[in-house]
């Protein structure tokens, strides 16, 4: 079992989960790509003010669920999209299916293979 955390580091992740769902420039976003708790990146990422440009970022995020939330927003860039797919079938998860979903809802078109047919 983990270590229990302090009251003041628990009152710090409170103020950065605070600040990741209050922030509204890009600078604003800067220190949650880095934060060690994937709760606050995600956050981030659902963030309704993140662009497109903070949204292609935590696209690469090592933990699915801010990929996921990446996926679900609806400032995501299509490109942003298309790069979150997995080629690898032995690899789609979560993010990939609802990565297709989002995409399939914006009119592009998917083959056998699982990946989007080019030139659609």
């Amino acid at each position: 079992m983990g270590r229990r955390k302090t009251p003041e580091e628990r009152a710090d992740e409170e103020r950065r989960y605070a600040l990741a769902s209050a922030a509204h420039t890009d600078e604003d976003f800067e220190p949650f790509f880095t934060d060690a708790n994937q709760a606050i990146r995600n956050a981030a990422a659902m963030n309704p003010d993140a662009s497109a440009a903070v949204l292609d970022r935590f696209a690469s995020d090592r933990f699915w669920s801010v990929r996921f939330a990446v996926a679900e927003h609806p400032r995501t860039e299509r490109a942003t999209l298309l790069r979150m797919l997995e080629a690898d079938p032995r690899r789609r998860g979560v993010v990939h299916h609802e990565t297709r979903k989002r995409l399939e809802r914006e009119g592009v078109r998917f083959g056998e293979d699982g990946m989007p047919i080019p030139g659609d």
